[in-house]
């Protein structure tokens, strides 16, 4: 069942209560709705677990048999009654039973407590530290209401994670996300470049909302469908196909829900909006870590207890954060280029090792990690080149980030082992969507689908390249550049610098790049004052 207008409307619904009720923020809005979503469907779930271990005759104890012993006395049935049943636990009984000042009550001191004791016996527990913020009696009880007219019970996983994906674009509309919410459209089009297969492991050490992970879940599932198991969906103004997957072995099935997919971000929020993303999709037992990577590591015996690949992923994809920074003190020996703090150089470091020989990459950006001309920016695209086999570098719009940012970005595609021949640069000018200030309006023109194709057979382009005509008018949004080439610029990977240009062309550049080019400089000469601002920080004393 597709994603209704109905179901869009109660979403919007939603929103607007908050919003009027005096709950501004979207991106605790989303978290909150998370757990209630997340209440609605346990439900069913343990119906299903017990329903599937009766079949296979298997032991089976439901997650509301037995007691609970109160912790508001003020919600006992009855005067001095310390427990009640844990049945009352069901949405079926509370969303239907309790409305104001009661609901409030019930939800905020027993349902949340509930459900993170029971997230404590599991493999990931995104309840630690969660708490009831909609605490207004009437906003509780009208959005409690639109969650339960849902009916998300009737939905497939298709279906509910398009509505969460709705959910998560009002944080977007909202500008709140940042870097963390990348374009749905851009994941795609990385996805399917990278093209990850069954059997593979895909990791996002910097998940967000999942959307990579989501994104490579679905992609796998419509490559391994019967033409008969694809249909089309209308998302964003733009039509996905979807698959069922029905060519999957049962094996395989039980690989893409347990061992395939990992993640992790410093966000406990993020984390939340994560897991329940996933758990949409039917990804319940994937495991998003709570952590960051620049400043932690794990040894061999953490990898085995947590059931991480020993030998690291075949699959890396990521939006890593942009401009941070992390004192350098707290930097784990791993990650460190020269005496860099900037997270953008540290996590394609961390992005490197986590690789297996072979394993590859597709990591979004900032262009000044191209061509910046520190002395770490430079060793890290050195590493790149001489130790890994960059294969496409895209260019993205600039304004593909609006509205919250609008920072030139390009995606980096890469093989771990072995040193780069070279490299084949794409450039889009346009990417589906209106370059404005929202960025939501869907346009025909889109350079993603041939640029991908153009990268599909880049093997085959090498020799169009070498054959060409060096006196001519090159016309195509693809070229490329060879390891020696390379070298003698620094290593620079920014498409722009080889670009092969007529007269006219070097006249008469797009003012739009040149403005892009300006920009990644400006923010490469800030990184630069800031880490002299600290280095005589320490000298002086």
């Amino acid at each position: 069942m597709p994603l209704t207008p109905d179901m869009r409307r109660s979403i919007d619904q939603i929103r607007d209560y908050l919003f009027g009720g005096g709950y501004p923020d979207p991106v605790s809005n989303a978290e909150q709705l998370s757990f209630l979503f997340f209440f609605y469907l346990i439900e069913g779930i343990d119906a299903e677990n017990k329903t599937r271990a009766k079949v296979l005759k298997m032991p089976y104890t439901s997650l509301f048999v037995g007691d609970w012993t109160l912790k508001n006395p003020l919600n006992a049935p009855t005067a001095g009654a310390t427990t009640i049943p844990r049945e009352r636990f069901r949405w079926s009984v509370w969303a239907k039973g309790l409305s104001g000042e009661a609901l409030v009550r019930f939800v905020r001191d027993e349902v949340f407590a509930f459900f993170a004791e029971l997230g404590e016996r599991t493999a990931h527990n995104f309840m630690t530290g969660a708490r009831l913020t909609i605490d207004e009696p009437t906003v509780l009880t009208q959005v409690v209401n639109l969650v339960d007219g849902l009916r998300l019970d009737a939905s497939d996983s298709d279906t509910k994670g398009d509505l969460f994906e709705h959910v998560l674009r009002q944080i977007k509309q909202a500008g709140e996300l940042g870097q963390f919410r990348t374009p749905r459209h851009v994941i795609r089009t990385i996805v399917e470049m990278i093209d990850p297969k069954v059997g593979e492991t895909i990791y996002d050490p910097a998940a967000g909302t999942a959307g990579f992970l989501v994104a490579a879940y679905n992609h796998i599932r419509l490559a391994n469908s019967s033409p008969s198991a694809i249909s089309e969906a209308d998302m964003d103004g733009k039509v996905q196909r979807r698959g069922l997957g029905d060519k999957l072995s049962a094996p395989q099935v039980s690989a893409l829900q347990s061992a395939t997919f990992y993640g992790n971000d410093v966000d406990p929020k993020m984390v939340r909006l994560a897991t329940m993303n996933l758990t949409l999709r039917g990804l319940a037992d994937v495991r998003i870590l709570l952590r960051n990577v620049l400043t932690t590591t794990q040894d061999s015996e953490r990898k085995a207890e947590l059931g991480l690949p020993a030998e690291g992923f075949h699959v890396v994809l990521a939006n890593p954060p942009f401009s941070g920074r992390v004192d350098k003190d707290r930097i784990v020996e791993d990650v460190k280029v020269g005496t860099t703090t900037a997270t953008e150089l540290l996590f394609l470091k961390y992005m490197m090792d986590s690789l297996r020989p072979g394993g590859r990459c597709g990591v979004i950006v900032p262009e000044g990690v191209l061509f910046g001309s520190t002395g770490a920016h430079k060793e890290l695209r050195r590493q790149l080149i001489e130790n890994n086999r960059v294969e496409a570098v895209l260019s993205l719009p600039g304004g593909v980030f609006q509205p919250y940012a609008g920072v030139k970005t390009s995606v980096l595609f890469f093989r771990k082992g072995g040193s780069t021949e070279r490299v084949l640069f794409l450039h889009a000018d346009n990417d589906g969507y209106k370059l404005d200030a929202n960025h939501d309006t869907s346009i025909a023109a889109d350079d993603f689908p041939v640029l991908q194709a153009a990268y599909q057979r880049r093997d085959s382009l090498t020799t169009e390249w070498d054959d060409r005509d060096t006196t001519a008018e090159w016309t195509e949004k693809w070229w490329m550049a060879d390891a020696t080439t390379l070298r003698a610029n620094d290593f620079n990977l920014s498409a722009g610098r080889y670009r092969p240009m007529s007269q006219t062309q070097v006249a008469h550049r797009d003012p739009r790049e040149l403005l892009d080019e300006l920009a990644a400089i400006e923010v490469e000469i800030t990184e630069e004052v800031e880490a002299l601002r600290a280095a005589l920080a320490e000298v002086v004393e």
